[in-house]
């Protein structure tokens, strides 16, 4: 008996059907043990570094500004998703996706907190840890050195209103590319579903917690005058931020089209 074809010539999972595989992810990722967990957001976050540290070398010697050479950065810089969705990573600002889980009551409150708690300390040490290698290996030498120092400087300096809302939209778009990956059938799907909303997200300027966990810290250490409370003014908001834009955002409207019952 042929196979039958889907009539818009796409192969791939229909909204409705990503909408319950993220459900089902949900479950799973919200019952991971700890060990696994931890794992996998040490790796999601050592993931992400590795493309803010792809960026920041793209970006040496350019103006901060946007333009082509910020393109190429975000093309660069989503790398480190494309590591998570294929490799398999646990991110935290991904994982505000479980939240369609939680509202379907498949998982409880404690459990989503507990995922994204633990998601968010791996991700942070993940990060720390690429950044403590870049500085040791003397990388921060030069011009990557002086756009490393730029780039904090200039998240430091954002107000949390700013911050915060930056984070809404950034992670609207991260979300949407982790959705898009869902929809895919293959690796090169995936790759390609992931590359140009994250490449939207840093050519517009919008701010990711995680990476901002490598990149500010990264700025420091070249020599940047950051204090934990500039640090810490600009992580909050812009993982506040990253909350709402994607459990937000993308999860709850998405449940709000496909996946409520009654």
């Amino acid at each position: 008996m042929p196979q039958k074809t889907d009539p818009t010539g796409l192969d791939a999972y229909k909204p409705a059907e990503v909408a319950l595989r993220i459900e089902e992810a949900g479950v799973k990722k919200a019952a991971l043990p700890l060990l696994p967990l931890l794992t996998l957001a040490f790796l999601a976050g050592a993931f992400i570094a590795l493309g803010a540290a792809a960026f920041t070398a793209v970006m040496a010697g350019t103006p901060a500004g946007f333009g082509p050479a910020r393109l190429l950065g975000g093309l660069i810089f989503s790398t480190g998703l494309i590591l998570v969705v294929v490799a398999g990573a646990e991110l935290f600002t991904g994982n505000a996706l479980i939240v369609m889980a939680w509202v379907d009551r498949r998982i409880g409150t404690s459990a989503l907190l507990r995922n994204w708690g633990l998601a968010f300390a791996g991700n942070l040490a993940g990060s720390l840890i690429i950044a403590a290698l870049m500085w040791a290996s003397g990388l921060f030498a030069g011009g990557a050195g002086e756009t490393a120092r730029a780039i904090a400087e200039a998240k430091i300096g954002l107000g949390p209103v700013e911050a915060f809302t930056r984070g809404i939209l950034c992670n609207i778009l991260v979300c949407l590319a982790v959705w898009l990956s869902f929809a895919a059938r293959s690796v090169t799907d995936k790759v390609l579903a992931v590359v140009f909303p994250i490449t939207a997200f840093v050519l517009l300027g919008y701010e990711h917690s995680v990476a901002n966990m490598y990149l500010i810290p990264a700025g420091w250490a070249a020599g940047a005058p950051v204090t934990l409370a500039g640090f810490l003014g600009n992580l909050v908001p812009v993982a506040l931020g990253n909350i709402v834009g994607g459990a937000g955002g993308v999860a709850l409207t998405y449940w709000l089209a496909y996946r409520p019952r009654g």
